[in-house]
Parts: structure tokens; sequence; C-alpha cells
């Protein structure tokens, strides 16, 4: 029967992973242990790797190289001791605990120190999109710090796929915010900072409860020991739930937002003709938010028209919003002018500039 057959399965499983000790020998236990240990011990080689990671991923911030961050990515070795920090807590092993978490300490005043140092010694009047893109953590980034950590840990358990974690540390990229925290503390913009530490934080959490399940997964802890430290991380992992609901939802809004505004203005229409959209900000902490739209026109913005876009995103978008439009005027020229003229009409400017 079919149902006595899933039964069966299901025994099985409980069994094999619900139930009883461990299913690992105890050689295989300690070798894991020390193997931890040993990787997440900060000595020199750490402090190094650490040093190098920090300066060249916020060189690659600075400048907005993806390339660069990329690169940093690979050689930061955050990732062994937060890895070490999950099997000790599962295990309860203080020693495993204590030197993974001094090692997380260090890596991380280290990035942030020196990432501020080369803030304020570079001092940038503004930073590029690689550092704002890390500032505002949503749910997607706890979803990608979770999966990557469960392939950290599952690369451990499995030590022909260690190669992954190369791969699986670009993924989940732990020491760039670290970076985006001392660059906008050079600044001295510690909401901003925050965002960024947030992410820091998503990450570090999200590693570690995956890094958990996947030791309690392999064998390396019974199930009833087990459930008391993994169900602390995930109750901890869950407060980040509502910070970065909010940030998610903001995100949404934006994007539909920014759908509504591109629509409007790239089906030209009577209300907008001949305007091209660069760039569009919003400033979600007023009320109502206001959005400012930068634009390349070959004719006058008037009131009236942003006050009819105005009045079409309030019906699409349930809500009043404030337009500002930043307009930069545009002069096309051709080898024959004439042309231009029948095509186009008569040149406009600032100088032609109407409130209607």
């Amino acid at each position: 029967m079919p149902m006595n057959a899933l039964l069966e399965q299901l025994q099985t499983f409980r069994k094999k992973y619900l139930s009883g000790g461990r299913r690992v020998s105890p050689q295989a236990l300690k070798h894991m242990a020390d193997s931890l240990l040993d990787e997440a011990r900060p000595g020199n080689s750490f402090k190094v790797l650490t040093i190098g990671a920090c300066m060249i991923a916020t060189f690659g911030l600075l400048s907005n190289s993806a390339a660069v961050i990329i690169g940093a990515m690979l050689i930061a070795p955050l990732m062994l001791p937060i890895r070490g920090l999950a099997f000790g807590i599962l295990e309860a092993d203080r020693t495993l605990i204590r030197t993974s978490l001094r090692a997380i300490i260090i890596g991380t005043t280290l990035a942030i120190g020196i990432s501020c140092l080369l803030g304020r010694t570079v001092n940038l009047s503004d930073y590029g999109s690689e550092v704002w893109g890390r500032t505002q953590p949503n749910l997607l980034d706890l979803g990608i710090a979770v999966t990557a950590g469960a392939l950290a840990g599952f690369a451990k358990i499995e030590t022909k796929l260690s190669s992954s974690l190369a791969g699986t540390a670009i993924a989940v990229a732990l020491m760039p915010p670290l970076c985006v925290v001392g660059l906008w503390l050079a600044k001295f913009e510690l909401l901003t900072a925050l965002g960024a530490l947030l992410l820091y934080v998503t990450n570090l959490l999200g590693i570690t409860l995956a890094c958990m399940v996947a030791f309690l997964w392999a064998g390396y802890s019974p199930f009833g020991r087990a459930t008391r430290p993994v169900g602390l991380t995930l109750a901890l992992t869950s407060l980040l739930v509502f910070p970065l609901g909010v940030t998610s939802y903001q995100l949404i809004r934006q994007d539909r937002l920014e759908s509504n505004l591109e629509r409007a203005l790239l089906d030209r229409t009577v209300t907008f003709q001949r305007v091209r959209l660069v760039s569009m900000e919003t400033d979600w902490y007023v009320d109502p938010p206001v959005v400012t739209l930068t634009v390349y026109a070959n004719e006058p913005v008037t009131s009236v028209q942003v006050g009819l876009l105005e009045e079409f995103v309030e019906r699409e978008m349930g809500r009043p919003y404030q337009l500002i439009f930043e307009v930069s005027y545009l002069d096309e020229v051709t080898s024959t002018p004439g042309r231009l003229m029948q095509e186009s009409g008569p040149a406009t400017g600032p100088n032609n500039w109407q409130e209607n």
C-alpha cells in the first residue's frame, strides 16, 4: 500500500535523523572539532588575510569596482571562525566558541577600523553604487546567507567539495559590508553605517544557523541535544525578519513607483514629449515621499505637467508623492539645421521656461 510505504519512510527518517545518538564515530567527531579549532585561531595568517582583504575591498568600494571587491571576498577568512562557532555552539565546546568569537571580533574590528581610516584618508565627496547597495539589506540577503552557510557547512563535511567554499564566500560577502560600515563611519553617517552593519549581522547569523543545521543533519550531534542551541540561534535570526521585511517592502514599493514613472515618461504621451529619464531617487522619510527625477529634455517641463504626473502616480500607488524634476536641456545638432527645425520646431531651453 502507498500509505504503508510512506509511513515506513517517515519512520526510517525519524530513526535516522530525529532520534538516537550521533551517527559519526568519536574519532570523526574529534577530528572535526580539532580541524575547526585550528581554522578558527586568529593567528598571524588570519590577521594578514583580514587586513589584505579589507584593504582590497575598501579600495574596490571606493573605486566602485565589482571585480576588485570579488577578489577581496575570495581571500577574506571570516567564514572559517563562523563555521567553527556554529559547531562549538552545537557541541557546547567552550574552547571552540571562545576561539571563534575572538577571531570574529578581531576580524570585525580590524575591517571596520582600517576601512574607516582609508575612507578618511581618501575623503571622497560621495560613494558609488557598490557602497550604497550594501546599506539596505532585505529578506533576500537573509536567504542568501542561509543558503551559503549550509553550503559552507556541507563543504566542511564533504572535503572533496571544499573547493566550493570560494564561491560560497563570494555569494555571502562578509568583508564588503564591514568595509562599508567603516566608510560611512568615516563620514559620521551613523544611520547609514547601521544599515551596512545590519547586512553583516544578517550574514553572520544566517551562516551560523545554516552551518549548525548542516552539522546536525550529518550526524555530528544528537537531535535532542541540538534542539536548544539551534532554537536559540533561530530565535536570534528571526529578530532580523522585521527590519529586513521593512526594507523589502520599501524595495517593492520603490520598484513599483519606478515602473509607473518610467511607463508614464517612456510612453511619450502628450504630457511628456521628448523627455528621457536618467535617474530617480526617493526620500521615504518625509510625508509625502519626495521623488527626484533627473531627466534630459528638448522642451521645458512645466508645473502643470508635473502636477498631472503626480495625479497619475497617486492613482496608481494609492498615496500622494511630491515630484521634483531636475532637467538638463539637450541641443540636437545635425549637418542640415533646416531639417532639424522642420522635424522638431524651434529649439527651446531654460530661457523659454514657462509656468502654466
